[in-house]
């Protein structure tokens, strides 16, 4: 059983892939602990399955909303198998704010470039071969209203489960050196070592309340360890 998780933001089609991925398959219940609503599925193809978690709608996964802590703990602690990133081709910039945060938390992620035929409606020429380069990633140009790269999506899913990829994006030097000072103080004290250390020491960088409590440091701590 090859164990998805769909993410992305709000109106991006997340739902309608959903469904063409698990047709009458599916159940709907609650996250522990709260009202948000749980969506999970079976999806079958050519002899593999995979079990399909729909993620809350999110715009990033810095944990201030309930929505967001979701999604974040979901992919942290569960580890599942391949993310999927459905990413709305016709508002591009936004939606990969999302994609980039994920590829920090190295979860093995598939993009779904969903909305194609709208991206083209506003004159947008999207060469998805290099946004795969760039990003390092598999990237599914589709519009799935029309049912179109569903099966490619598909076929993408099951190939990165069995080829899990864990790119890096590099920001300046400067910010890099941070990053690498950090990163030296999260291994060295074995700050949550369940979680990927570049990605803790990001988000301690960016004060994220969150990780910070789950770390147990306070912000002046962080803040020494790059002065």
């Amino acid at each position: 059983m090859i164990r998805v998780a769909l993410a992305g933001n709000p109106n991006v089609g997340k739902s309608v892939i959903f469904n063409a991925l698990t047709g009458a398959k599916q159940k709907v219940g609650n996250w522990p602990g709260v009202t948000v609503e749980k969506k999970e599925g079976i999806c079958e193809y050519k002899g593999m399955k995979m079990q399909i978690v729909d993620l809350p709608g999110i715009y990033s996964l810095t944990a201030t909303s309930i929505d967001e802590k979701i999604a974040r703990d979901y992919i942290l602690n569960e580890k599942p198998d391949v993310v999927v990133d459905i990413v709305d081709a016709s508002n591009i910039e936004r939606n990969l704010y999302l994609t980039l945060q994920l590829i920090e938390m190295e979860a093995n992620i598939v993009v779904a470039l969903n909305k194609m035929d709208l991206a083209r409606v506003k004159g947008y020429k999207i060469n998805v071969r290099r946004l795969s380069m760039e990003l390092g990633v598999p990237v599914v140009p589709m519009v799935a209203v029309k049912n179109e790269g569903i099966e490619e999506l598909k076929q993408a899913i099951v190939y990165a489960s069995k080829n899990p990829k864990k790119p890096l994006i590099r920001y300046n030097d400067g910010v890099e050196r941070a990053i690498s000072s950090v990163q030296r103080k999260v291994i060295e004290n074995s700050i949550l070592p369940e979680y990927p250390s570049r990605f803790v020491a990001i988000k301690l960088l960016e004060l994220d309340e969150d990780i910070l409590r789950k770390a147990g440091i306070s912000e002046e701590v962080v803040k020494g360890w790059i002065s």
